[in-house]
């Protein structure tokens, strides 16, 4: 339906009072004991930009990134178009209610994309653009979509929307527009310089349309008369604080601080107006003309091969009595402000929440909006027959796990209704990562065919083309994970499945971490292998060696962190972690390895006391018995340790057999389950009492074992496994890296670190000793 432009100027004041009411409800609830908070002011200068966009412009397939202080204006659209109930309205920040910033996992009208740590919602349209191209390489073109984000100038700040500006692989996607609000406020003020041509020119140099609405039509008319040319000169000269002061002033006193400095023509074109009438055109932005705004949007549009940039140039609380203040950023209107608003629009306390009348010409607009906009209800992922393993269990020989990842990557290329799904991605370190064997088989991808230049004869197939399923990108982990986020949509964006794997190096899993933390909040599925990990990375230093990503994995909701040893456990995991991601309630999952060949007879030794299936269901839960300790009435310690400390585990047990103590090793595969499932396993009876259920740490453990004591090492942060002790009930010595790594060999590092066979060795016998003296023989 073609809405004229009074019309969505009704719409467009309809929502900024709904925008502007939502706040002030929520500050009035008067049930929490700090501020609530809410942004109408911001809400205000985006509110034109948003009702040309909903009510005139996108369709159901477009895709729209909402800057995260418009909250309240998103939920107002979504209220007057009929997805969110008006029992919300009255919710904003309340538990169960509309969240503080769009949240496309707990908000009722699930938006597009969750935004709020500013600069990632600004590029994860953008990513999302690139995951369609992609998607419509692979499985045919989908219906035309539009990709947008609503961006505050502030925001162009953020360092990581110029990584994704720059990346090769963001370039030519026509069909994603950025629209900047430029209303020159920060949170804390009017900035001076905003630099609004430096920005233009950054967009520019990286081969985007440049746009802007930067003076509405009055003034545009205006420029065009006589003297009109000095007023537009005088207008681009001043100062912004100048400028946006003139929002909050009226009659003479504007009149006055508008002419400071003016050529004697704009004088004289100044009095041509009354005072109000001089008001109502000099501040008459571009961003708040909604005819202007429509006519820019199709200007994009009409820009196919490069993105596009808006520069819409908007007053902070446009409409509203805080206007330009320079400290409105979290102002919020008194209760009499309030209370003119609602009568100015001729609403009272009755009718303040009403939606349009259904046959009114802007009730038809939203009705019609609604069926073409509001979300449809999810589809279920379509599951795909992940094999159990792709290769058959290793046992002899040395390898790395990060060896084994590339190799089951590469077998899972030919698994039927599997491989062709599979999508990688790797921020420059493909080759580093062992992704050589999957890319030979799959190819690169890019959007056109380019020449391999003679590289068909190489060892490595490096040939970019549209059927390419790895997306390599330039050095940028914020980009890594930004992709990975979106690609993890893809079947709720572009209704195809894909099963997204990244890789990058362990420590600068760090670098992308709020990248990596939005993706995982926005209930993206994939799966990301660090590696290499540790100081087990031996020569390489400290500046690669991470010490906390295993912490962060833990921690992180989600995600399953894994740390696997041995090359069956690398199948076995990886091929559950590619099953997760189109599982009901599965989980993306983050895989820590190892450059470091290790000894895979243990794991032999593992296999035939348990069974295949028993071993798998073991490395699955998080852990197993990798050695045994003989209850033979000598001191005993229970030896706990994870990826590539195994063999120092191993070893020390061995040692500790000749100093005449007994220890059992415990390898957990996947420390976070086996963690997840001791806080599980605590539950609240009726009686109001807590009652423990058996986890997976105390079936590795049984009742006999949990009065000797624990040592635990961790090429990582000593504090990751510190939690096994009180998981079990007895005292604990924690090994781990609590410094900075350096050069040198792998024992070089192990023993300055403290995690060597001899430290492990050291704190069993100090730690049995706590429990039965030991002779002086055995402490040394």
């Amino acid at each position: 339906m073609h809405a004229d432009v009074e019309t969505l100027r009704e719409i467009e004041q309809r929502v900024l009072w709904l925008a502007t009411r939502i706040i002030d409800a929520a500050n009035r609830r008067g049930d929490t004991e700090v501020k609530v908070g809410g942004h109408q002011a911001s809400c205000a200068s985006i509110v034109s930009v948003m009702t040309a966009l909903w009510f005139a412009h996108i369709g159901g397939e477009d895709k729209v990134a909402v800057k995260p202080h418009a909250s309240p204006v998103y939920h107002a659209i979504k209220y007057l178009t009929g997805e969110l109930d008006a029992s919300y309205l009255t919710t904003l920040r309340q538990r169960g209610g509309l969240q503080a910033y769009p949240s496309r996992t707990k908000d009722p009208d699930v938006s597009d994309f969750s935004t709020g740590s500013v600069g990632l919602g600004a590029v994860a349209p953008l990513f999302s653009a690139l995951t369609r191209r992609y998607v419509d390489s692979h499985f045919g073109s989908r219906p035309d979509a539009r990709f947008l984000a609503l961006v505050g100038d502030a925001e162009l700040d953020e360092g990581n929307i110029w990584e994704a500006i720059a990346d090769p692989s963001t370039q030519g996607l026509g069909n994603f527009t950025m629209v900047v609000d430029l209303n020159r406020q920060s949170l804390d003020r009017v900035i001076p310089d905003i630099a609004a041509l430096r920005l233009k020119r950054f967009f520019g140099d990286a081969g985007w349309h440049v746009a802007e609405a930067k003076y509405g039509s009055r003034l545009t008319t205006a420029f065009a008369q006589s003297g009109g040319d000095a007023l537009e000169a005088h207008i681009d000269e001043m100062p912004n604080e100048a400028y946006q002061a003139l929002f909050g002033l009226d009659g003479a006193t504007l009149r006055s601080k508008f002419l400071e400095h003016a050529d004697p023509a704009v004088v004289a074109f100044a009095d041509g107006y009354d005072d109000d009438g001089l008001k109502s055109l000099v501040t008459d932005l571009g961003g708040h003309d909604i005819g202007l705004l429509l006519d820019t949007f199709k200007q994009c549009d009409a820009e196919t091969e490069r993105p596009s940039v808006v520069f819409a140039y908007t007053v902070k609380g446009w409409g509203l009595p805080i206007a330009g203040d320079p400290l409105n950023h979290a102002a919020l209107l008194t209760g009499d402000q309030i209370n003119t608003f609602r009568t100015e629009l001729g609403l009272d306390e009755h009718t303040e929440w009403d939606r349009f009348e259904p046959d009114s010409p802007p009730g038809r607009i939203c009705a019609t909006v609604g069926g073409d906009v509001n979300n449809p209800l999810p589809v279920p992922r379509p599951i795909p027959p992940v094999p159990t393993a792709v290769r058959p269990p290793s046992t002899t020989g040395a390898t790395s796990t990060q060896e084994a990842f590339g190799r089951v990557l590469a077998a899972l290329a030919d698994v039927e209704g599997v491989g062709d799904r599979i999508v990688t991605t790797a921020p420059d370190v493909s080759i580093s990562t062992n992704l050589g064997g999957w890319i030979n088989k799959k190819g690169v991808y890019f959007h056109t065919e380019r020449d391999d230049h003679g590289g068909g004869d190489r060892l490595l197939k490096w040939a970019p083309g549209p059927r390419g399923q790895h997306l390599e990108l330039g050095i940028s982990e914020m980009n890594l994970f930004m992709l990975l986020g979106q690609l993890g949509l893809s079947h709720d964006h572009h209704g195809q499945h894909l099963l997204p794997i990244g890789t990058v190096y362990d420590p600068f899993v760090l670098r992308g971490l709020d990248a990596l933390i939005f993706g995982l909040y926005n209930d993206a599925k994939f799966i990301v292998a660090g590696t290499p990990s540790g100081v087990t990375l031996a020569p390489e230093g400290g500046a690669h060696q991470s010490t906390i990503t295993a912490s962060v994995g833990a921690e992180l909701p989600n995600i399953v962190y894994s740390e696997p040893a041995y090359a069956t456990e690398v199948d076995w995991l990886l091929c559950d972690a590619v099953d997760q991601l189109s599982q009901p309630g599965g989980t993306s999952s983050y895989l820590r390895l190892s450059t470091r060949p290790v000894d895979q007879s243990p794991f032999a030794t593992a296999l035939e006391r348990y069974g295949e299936a028993g071993l798998r269901s073991h490395v699955l839960a998080g852990g197993y018995r990798l050695h045994d300790a003989p209850d033979d009435g000598r001191p005993s310690v229970t030896l706990a340790t994870t990826g590539a400390m195994a063999p120092e585990a191993l070893a020390a047990a061995t040692e500790l057999d000749d100093e005449g103590v007994t220890a059992a090793v415990v390898h957990l595969t996947s420390p976070d389950r086996v963690y997840r499932s001791w806080r599980a396993g605590y539950t609240s009876a009726a009686s109001g009492s807590v009652v423990r259920s058996p986890s997976h740490l105390h079936r590795l453990v049984p009742t006999t074992e949990r009065r000797r004591p624990v040592v635990s090492v961790h090429d990582a942060s000593s504090h990751s496994l510190a939690w096994i002790g009180s998981a079990l009930g007895t005292s604990q010595y924690a090994l781990g890296v609590d410094r900075f790594g350096e050069s040198g060999t792998i024992s070089d590092l192990h023993e300055a670190t403290g995690i060597s066979a001899a430290n492990i060795v050291n704190a069993a016998l100090i730690a049995v000793s706590e429990l039965e003296p030991l002779d002086d023989e055995q402490v040394e």
